[in-house]
């Protein structure tokens, strides 16, 4: 048997960019030269802290990795499959394998900069090389910043510097394809399954990797109406890598700007949770709205999640996550708005409900999402803007195209009543924000 310790070779370390075509770090691993060895780590630290095990998005990977491996498969290479502790997966791959570099992709989550960090340490004290590259975003930590160095807090002038910076060095996809030849050849390993990492299939329909010109031509004109097929639906591929953000963002520069910003959001958010980590902890982005008296009422809680609250809108709105693991962003903001201020209930409820069900679930994204609603975020609307359910459906589902289809005994008797009465509602929620804010000038 060959002796696998003779040979130098590179490691390559898929996570959020599961596609061979247009990756940053991949595409390094291979131009280096040697031969790389591609590797998978289904995370226990992550799988194991999962409530449901059920879950669409670990479903997705599987299958993500799976297809994965049919490609790479084809240039006489394997994907190595583990499913451990990232520390034990690097401590076998050591000891196998002559390793002079990692090869990854760059990810701003907390808990993803703690592992990196760990591993890099392991890794110099074996002299190999952790090398990380920027994949995800088209702008990352402190490539947008104010012109004294310090980093946006509102979203238009961070994106009129955005739109200032980029030209096409940033949107060049990198020729992975040249340089296949380097892949690691006769490795071999199996892509776990869902059933070997103890989950089970959810029956949720994955949207296609793709979408047509005309989506996103009309995307500015149909966005906000949820009872048609106006939006790409590409977040869940974007989130997981399996396609290109270069490449989409080509697209959207050349068809519209509208879906462009949207792309800049996710580097807002991205950008967000990089210089202020302390919003994935629980804190409020603006302190002063960690003043709020919320409501605690997990019977209400439970009537929104389960899209029983007597709006029709936001009833919707939830089922559609419930049963698909995707909800129209306009609706998303509807149902966010309504927990906080209707509801008053705490925003890191709907928050975390939505990090459980969510197939696209990015956690810069979701809590930025989640504090624009409450208007304890950075760049947020301001907390008297209370969403009127009834005018929003008057505006953006006026034929109940969406609300017939999620909630169709909406006029039936069997349809609950309103959960909260709308105006008291939104003076309730007015006297309690006024409340706290007044509170927090008067500390100063």
């Amino acid at each position: 048997m060959q002796d696998r310790r003779k040979e130098k070779v590179s490691v390559f370390w898929f996570r959020r960019d599961l596609r061979i075509e247009d990756n940053a770090g991949l595409y390094h691993a291979l131009k280096s030269g040697l031969p790389v060895i591609p590797i998978f780590i289904f995370d226990k630290a992550i799988l194991e802290n999962l409530p449901n095990k059920s879950d669409a998005r670990v479903e997705f990977i599987v299958n993500a990795v799976h297809q994965l491996q049919k490609k790479i498969s084809g240039y006489g290479s394997t994907i190595l499959s583990f499913h451990c502790l990232p520390l034990e997966a690097f401590t076998q791959l050591q000891n196998d394998y002559n390793i002079l570099s990692v090869y990854t992709n760059h990810d701003y989550e907390p808990y993803a900069r703690k592992r990196d960090s760990e591993i890099a340490a392991f890794l110099e004290q074996k002299n190999i090389a952790f090398k990380t590259y920027k994949d995800q975003v088209i702008f990352e930590k402190e490539e947008i910043l104010k012109d004294n160095g310090e980093p946006y807090t509102v979203f238009t002038p961070y994106s009129k510097k955005w739109k200032s910076r980029l030209n096409p060095f940033y949107l060049k996809a990198y020729p992975t394809e040249k340089y296949t030849q380097h892949f690691y050849k006769n490795l071999v390993s199996e892509i776990h399954t869902l059933p070997q990492l103890g989950f089970e299939k959810t029956g949720i329909e994955f949207p296609p990797d793709h979408t047509s010109d005309s989506i996103i031509q009309q995307y500015a004109k149909q966005r906000d109406i949820p009872g048609i097929h106006g939006t790409s639906r590409l977040s869940v591929h974007l989130r997981f890598g399996t396609i290109s953000i270069r490449a989409i963002a080509v697209t959207a520069k050349n068809l519209s700007e509208t879906f462009l910003n949207e792309l800049i959001w996710r580097d807002f958010y991205q950008m967000i949770l990089w210089h202020f980590p302390k919003v994935a902890d629980g804190l409020s982005f603006k302190p002063a709205y960690d003043n709020i008296e919320w409501r605690k009422d997990n019977g209400e809680f439970e009537k929104w999640c389960n899209g029983q609250t007597g709006y029709p809108i936001v009833d919707a709105g939830m089922r559609e996550l419930n049963s698909t693991g995707y909800m129209h962003n306009r609706v998303r903001m509807i149902v966010a708005s309504f927990l906080c201020k209707h509801l008053l209930l705490d925003w890191r409820l709907g928050e975390a409900y939505f990090a459980e069900k969510l197939l696209d679930f990015d956690l810069a994204a979701n809590n930025g999402g989640w504090q624009w609603a409450s208007g304890s975020g950075c760049d947020a609307a301001p907390y008297f803007r209370i969403f009127n359910p009834y005018l929003q459906t008057k505006k953006f589902d006026p034929e109940f195209n969406y609300i017939k289809r999620w909630v169709p005994e909406f006029q039936e008797f069997s349809y609950p009543s309103p959960i909260v009465d709308h105006e008291f509602a939104r003076k309730r929620c007015l006297e309690a924000y006024s409340k706290a804010l007044s509170i927090d000038k008067k500390t100063f």
